[in-house]
């Protein structure tokens, strides 16, 4: 990916807020956004390229782990992801689950989610408001006589597992599909003033695309604090942060952010 003129970066080197003209942010395109309202104010352009993608295990791949979901009286769901592909895995398996099957879902977005594969009123659900912390007492009613099935990536659901392994549980983790970098290499030549992450994985993608990847004076927009410190440990320069004091949204930092630069 093209950066503008070769500029020493540092730390410490102090903003110069540059004119902002264009910008990618490094996921799908949504319906609707608060973005489309910058770019219209701002007149600015707006790019949206996902910069990891999600692919299934197959089915053959997953057999070898003698593995059958519907050992389970319990499953665990962590995303709208793992509900999507722990269905199609026991669609492809010709597996039936039972009507006793109890869920679990860490919120209620995924909750919510949930009811396109099931029938509410027939199946017990659990539902969470942000941590795994949040089912505990529903979790711990059933330790002693449940099996739990843990739908994951390959990244797997490090706090659910902890929150497992902590309160000795029987459970099983089971990858079904995996987070990857996503081919970027029509992005070669092409430069952006700003680029938008959200996620460590983004920066990975990034390097794993371009390795020789130099910030110069692209700005980099970055929320969350597990995806700054991805940023500063490529040594690059976190421009625009959320969230921020008084800042709780990404399109809240970049309007602060084009006030200056564009003003």
């Amino acid at each position: 990916m093209a950066s503008e003129s070769n500029v020493v970066s540092s730390k410490a080197k102090k903003e110069s807020y540059k004119r902002i003209k264009t910008i990618l942010i490094s996921q799908p395109k949504p319906e609707r956004s608060p973005y489309f309202n910058l770019a219209k104010k701002w007149d600015l352009q707006i790019d949206w390229r996902p910069f990891i993608h999600v692919e299934p295990v197959t089915e053959k791949e997953f057999r070898k782990n003698r593995l059958r979901p519907d050992d389970y009286s319990c499953i665990i769901f962590t995303s709208k992801n793992s509900i999507e592909h722990f269905f199609r895995m026991i669609e492809e398996m010709r597996v039936k689950m039972s009507s006793n099957t109890k869920y679990f879902c860490l919120t209620e977005s995924i909750a919510n989610y949930l009811q396109k594969f099931i029938v509410y009123r027939k199946r017990k659900v659990f539902v969470g408001v942000r941590k795994v912390e949040d089912l505990s007492v529903a979790f711990m009613k059933h330790r002693e006589t449940e099996r739990f099935l843990l739908p994951c990536s390959n990244l797997g659901a490090k706090n659910v597992v902890n929150f497992l392994e902590e309160n000795n549980f029987n459970y099983t983790d089971a990858m079904m599909y995996r987070t990857v970098s996503s081919d970027l290499s029509d992005l070669e030549d092409v430069t952006y003033d700003v680029l938008v992450f959200f996620s460590p994985l983004g920066i990975t993608s990034l390097y794993e695309n371009f390795p020789d990847f130099a910030q110069n004076n692209t700005r980099m927009a970055v929320f969350g604090k597990s995806t700054i410190k991805a940023v500063e440990e490529h040594n690059l320069i976190a421009n625009i942060k959320a969230p921020a004091e008084g800042i709780t949204s990404m399109s809240g930092a970049l309007e602060q952010y084009l006030q200056k630069s564009n003003k």
